[in-house]
């Protein structure tokens, strides 16, 4: 079936969390974020990740997060470039052309569970591309230009996406290629392959899957990493 191999965007500029510090080298219960994703992923038979770093900080990662837990070995650094779409697409170049899934997942969403990653990739091996989610728990509205309610989507078919998102490497690449040449910019890794008119199949996910953007999310993160986990699907 080809190699599983894990690819974690972790580039961004963290502008939101005003740390002076890529939010995935911030600290919880004195691990940087990106450490959790990591461990998470490599206990769910992924033999290598690769990382895609902001261009110039190879050398911070690799002393913060590879170096004091011995994943050196199991990591591959690459520079990101200036969105999010553009690190994953510089990841997926760095993958040998046997790849056969890709697991891609925020470095900023810590408390993903080893559960969740097996459940996502079962479901992409099946379908050719999944992505975890959970029910939005509240009412959504689609509003105009002048800001009038349009529609007022159906709670129960409404899911908040999350990662990991999991995807057949060839699906995946070519579903950024075709952006690439179509100028479009999706908001996450499954709007690209939805782009190309293929399924995606979202599986339950678990409302402890917070992305840290902010330093609320901080703090909501720390709170729930003392929490024991009750199982996958917990909303």
């Amino acid at each position: 079936m080809g190699e599983l191999v894990a690819l974690i965007p972790a580039a961004g500029q963290s502008r939101r969390m005003a740390a002076g510090i890529n939010k995935q080298y911030l600290t919880l219960d004195n691990k940087p974020v990106l450490y959790y994703s990591l461990v998470a992923l490599l206990a769910c038979g992924i033999k290598t990740a690769v990382v895609v770093v902001a261009p110039g900080e190879e050398g911070l990662c690799r002393r913060e997060v590879l170096q004091p837990y011995g994943l050196d070995s199991k990591v591959q650094l690459v520079a990101g470039g200036v969105r999010r779409q553009d690190s994953v697409y510089n990841g997926l170049l760095a993958l040998p052309p046997e790849t056969g899934f890709v697991v891609v997942h925020d470095g900023a969403r810590p408390l993903v569970s080893p559960r969740e990653v097996a459940a996502v990739i079962a479901a992409a091996r099946d379908f050719g591309a999944a992505a975890v989610g959970v029910p939005v728990k509240n009412t959504i509205k689609v509003v105009d230009d002048r800001g009038f309610v349009v529609e007022t989507p159906p709670r129960e078919h409404l899911r908040a996406v999350q990662t990991p998102q999991v995807f057949s490497y060839k699906l995946l690449l070519e579903a950024h290629q075709s952006a690439i040449a179509g100028g479009y910019a999706g908001t996450d890794d499954a709007s690209l392959v939805e782009r190309l008119g293929r399924p995606v199949k979202v599986v339950p996910g678990s409302y402890r899957n917070i992305k840290v953007t902010t330093p609320e999310d901080l703090n909501i993160a720390a709170e729930l990493l003392k929490v024991p986990v009750a199982g996958a699907g917990d909303g």
